[in-house]
């Protein structure tokens, strides 16, 4: 009998291509000009990335100074005797800062605590529960709220930033919970 590990490979090997041949062939059934809607598409595409390199370039100037100032490390100072009060490693708690600035900046942190500590550590663990658990939240706001032109984003950025303190903490918990 096929167990439900098999079951969950079989299916993450199939599905994407099974997507890709089948919105073609979709669009072909509905008399839509495939070719034709794809070029438009990565068109407007194009044009959006070419909109959003300033706020890009913005925020990634403003994480380089976040970082190279030192504002990073005095921030992790604060917190990490809270970490330690609670049982949970503080090597993770970067993760907690770098997430929301930086897709790249925090998987390239995981990737040393991978390297440091081993993937299937405590702190390997955590971490990569942290990176699945969270978003980068100040990325989304730049990029996909530049492209439209929204300006306001208060209340966004507000929630975005407690779903990531939740997501950590969450992540953290369970992780100790579960393999701690």
């Amino acid at each position: 009998m096929i167990g439900l590990y098999e079951i969950v490979t079989l299916l993450s090997t199939w599905v994407i291509p099974l997507i890709i041949v089948f919105i073609p062939l979709y669009g072909l059934y509905r008399k839509v000009p495939v070719y034709e809607t794809f070029v438009e598409g990565a068109r407007d595409g194009f044009d959006t990335a070419i909109r959003i390199i300033p706020h890009l370039v913005g925020m990634m100037v403003a994480i380089a100074v976040f970082r190279e100032s030192g504002a990073l490390d005095w921030v992790i100072s604060w917190f990490r005797p809270v970490m330690e009060k609670f049982g949970a490693p503080s090597e993770v708690l970067p993760l907690a800062l770098l997430r929301p600035l930086t897709g790249a900046g925090s998987l390239a942190y995981t990737t040393d605590l991978m390297r440091q500590f081993g993937p299937d550590s405590l702190i390997g663990r955590i971490a990569s529960t942290i990176q699945g658990s969270t978003d980068t939240t100040l990325y989304v706001l730049t990029v996909y709220f530049g492209a439209v032109g929204i300006r306001r984003t208060r209340y966004a950025l507000k929630v975005g930033l407690i779903s990531d303190a939740v997501g950590f903490v969450a992540a953290v918990a369970i992780c100790l919970w579960v393999f701690g």
